[in-house]
């Protein structure tokens, strides 16, 4: 019986140690690429991967023994979903291994941005001091509206909890998830009360520009808007366009429709969303810690463990 896992990406040795354990033969190759592993798959029952490429069906093709692929990290876009369904190829994610790092990222930027943290310490640098120009808000009596409510969501609300605030959440595909602390409300809700608004949802054929002008135009305050799930659920001179009309007081953004240099300098928006100081960005980071690199390799590990062949 085939219990061989090759590793293709960087992760964290207690995976493998792990899979070991459990009687599999693990080749750890993080240096190999997408070439190299087309050419070895068919010998694999499972692959272990975090954003090296996409495991596609030209991949599930050439892998006619393959049994699951272990992603390290949550979500499960760089997987063809369908495809490996229709092969019966288990899938396994690692959410709940950086939940609390996005969680603890999102409330950073939240404060960062109500604070003018970034834009008091340049300017101080620079020889300003300018008390007025930077005064905050508190979270105190703010109302946050979280979209999506699974691991990432839910973190992000537990963090919150000793901030005196109000926490409502809508999850299409969710429901009595409502807690003393979060009130789960229809998206109407979130429209109408939120002061902060932030994405915990996966990429999908649904969401992907999901977050544009029209979206922004419905909500009914000037928000705070963080966005730490997938940059493709968000269309970036959207958010540009409702901070220069005062809707958006300002953007967390850890995740871009375009990712990396060079391709991002040459978006049409990147001039823009390099000057403007309401925009508080990270290199998709949010999920990872040093803590989490351990923590989504010891999650993967224990999914693996109920894997039967």
């Amino acid at each position: 019986m085939n219990k061989r896992i090759l590793i293709v990406d960087d992760l964290h040795p207690a995976f493998k140690e792990k899979a070991i354990a459990l009687g599999y033969e693990v080749d750890d190759l993080p240096q190999i690429s997408r070439a190299e592993t087309l050419s070895v798959i068919k010998n694999y029952a499972g692959i272990a991967v975090r954003t090296k490429f996409r495991i596609d069906r030209e991949m599930m093709d050439s892998a006619p023994q393959l049994r699951f692929v272990a992603r390290a990290g949550a979500g499960l876009d760089n997987i063809d979903v369908e495809i490996a369904k229709e092969r019966g190829i288990e899938l396994l994610a690692a959410n709940e291994g950086n939940m609390d790092a996005v969680g603890e990222h999102t409330v950073g930027m939240l404060l960062s941005l109500m604070n003018n943290f970034r834009k008091a310490d340049n300017e101080i640098r620079t020889g300003i001091w300018n008390r007025e120009g930077n005064r905050g808000y508190e979270l105190k009596g703010k109302t946050v509206g979280i979209i999506g409510f699974g691991f990432m969501g839910q973190s992000f609300a537990q963090k919150l909890s000793g901030f005196g605030l109000n926490i409502i959440a809508y999850d299409k595909y969710k429901t009595g998830f409502g807690t003393e602390l979060v009130r789960e409300v229809s998206m109407e809700e979130i429209v109408k009360h939120s002061d902060v608004l932030s994405l915990h949802i996966p990429l999908t054929r649904e969401t992907r520009q999901m977050v544009n002008d029209e979206y922004f135009f419905h909500f009914k305050k000037p928000i705070f808007f963080l966005n730490v799930s997938r940059g493709e659920i968000v269309n970036t001179q959207a958010v540009l366009n409702y901070i220069k009309a005062g809707k958006i007081l300002g953007a967390g953004l850890d995740v871009l429709e375009v990712e990396k240099f060079p391709a991002l300098a040459e978006q049409t928006w990147y001039h823009e969303l390099q000057q403007n100081d309401k925009v508080l960005l990270s290199p998709h980071v949010a999920g990872w810690t040093f803590d989490s690199y351990r923590k989504i390799s010891e999650v993967l590990a224990q999914k693996l463990e109920k894997i039967t062949f």
